[in-house]
């Protein structure tokens, strides 16, 4: 008896050390932490995690949609806006003293900073057809696994709607239906049946629908980029998407299935007259004038690192809300935020964590208009 006693005794006593060293653990680290942002504040420096040297995306972004709005009952105004590395990274850590936001040319006093995760409403437009068997059984192989993938980095709170295209469009699942119900549809898929590729028809409709959703939202596009019979032609497309509310990120398969039909002998016949070049190309203009981003991955293997980088552009955001000095309630107002030391006036100097510089850029719209609703 005394041992089982002596045994619990102990037990107690390695509990309530290993309690103890956490805590003095967490209130090292905390201190540490705060210890950091003392000396960042001292030397007038943000540090920022070390990212990638170059974007996950090819070519360059469109212009971007930001979000102000005016409260005419406060005068408070709102904006959300993006501030990204040259290679299009979210760049955290920035602090309420480091914005300074001029409307009219005159400086704003800022009340609050915050950074906003967005839950999203994402349309999936997946191509699911085409003239050549081979292609179009890999194709219905690299679409379910690339779907899947998606939906794995998806959030509680964001939603998906999900279209498949050949000759026609056709939406199979509705942004009201449960999560669960995408598990088994992307293995049920198949593989797509003989027809024609309406990539320019399915974008426009696909746009057109997307209208009526509301809050942060894209399409996510999974496709060839290849179009052989749309009664739409790719000017349309091009306009439809520059005209549209909704960022597009194109994911482009010109490469895996082209590597694929050579691998498996299928890249004869009609499909060695593809032109996989000019497809990506389209792609990527016509996420670009939405903009969105495009990219055009080796294989779908692992594209989570895509996702990732499709949902930190589309959903993170700073939050800064201030007074607004001006009276003018009918004319434009310009608006413009920069970055800065605050201890020394000059523009903020952010390093990674190699101590390299990281160039800013503030993406925001240049005015609003108070009486006039903010696009998103």
């Amino acid at each position: 008896m005394l041992s089982i006693i002596s045994t619990k005794r102990n037990v107690n006593l390695a509990i309530l050390a290993m309690q103890f060293g956490l805590l003095v653990a967490s209130a090292v680290g905390q201190a540490f932490f705060a210890g950091k942002q003392d000396a960042d504040k001292a030397s007038g420096q943000i540090h920022v995690p070390t990212r990638s040297s170059s974007p996950l995306f090819r070519g360059e972004q469109g212009k971007q949609r930001t979000e102000i709005h005016f409260d005419p009952t406060t005068h408070m105004v709102t904006m959300k806006l993006l501030v990204q590395d040259p290679n299009g990274y979210f760049i955290p850590n920035i602090r309420r003293e480091d914005f300074v936001v001029y409307e009219n040319d005159a400086r704003q006093q800022i009340s609050t900073v915050d950074i906003e995760h967005a839950p999203a409403s994402l349309g999936l437009l997946l191509e699911f057809g085409g003239r050549t068997p081979g292609l179009n059984r890999l194709l219905g192989e690299e679409v379910s696994r690339a779907g899947r993938q998606l939906v794995d980095e998806l959030g509680q709170q964001d939603k998906i709607a999900v279209w498949k295209y050949s000759d026609k469009v056709e939406k199979i699942v509705d942004f009201s239906q449960a999560r669960e119900t995408l598990d088994g549809l992307f293995y049920g898929l198949g593989t797509p049946e003989l027809s024609e590729t309406n990539l320019y028809d399915a974008l426009i409709a696909t746009v057109d629908q997307m209208r009526a959703v509301g809050g942060r939202k894209a399409i996510v596009l999974i496709s060839s980029g290849l179009d052989s019979f749309s009664k739409a032609s790719y000017q349309d497309a091009l306009k439809a998407a520059q005209g549209s509310d909704t960022p597009i990120y194109a994911i482009g398969l010109a490469r895996p299935l082209r590597d694929l039909a050579e691998l498996h002998g299928s890249n004869t016949g009609p499909s060695a007259r593809i032109d996989w070049e000019r497809a990506a190309k389209e792609m990527q203009e016509m996420a670009r004038a939405s903009g969105g981003r495009a990219y055009f991955p080796e294989n779908t293997i692992d594209i989570s690192p895509i996702y990732d980088d499709v949902i930190e552009n589309l959903k993170v955001r700073y939050v800064i809300s201030y007074r607004s000095s001006s009276d003018n309630m009918s004319s434009p107002r310009k608006v413009r935020v920069e970055l800065v030391d605050p201890t020394a006036g000059k523009p903020l100097q952010i390093v990674d964590s190699n101590g390299k510089t990281v160039h800013a850029s503030v993406v925001v719209q240049s005015s609003y208009v108070p009486n006039q609703p903010s696009e998103n």
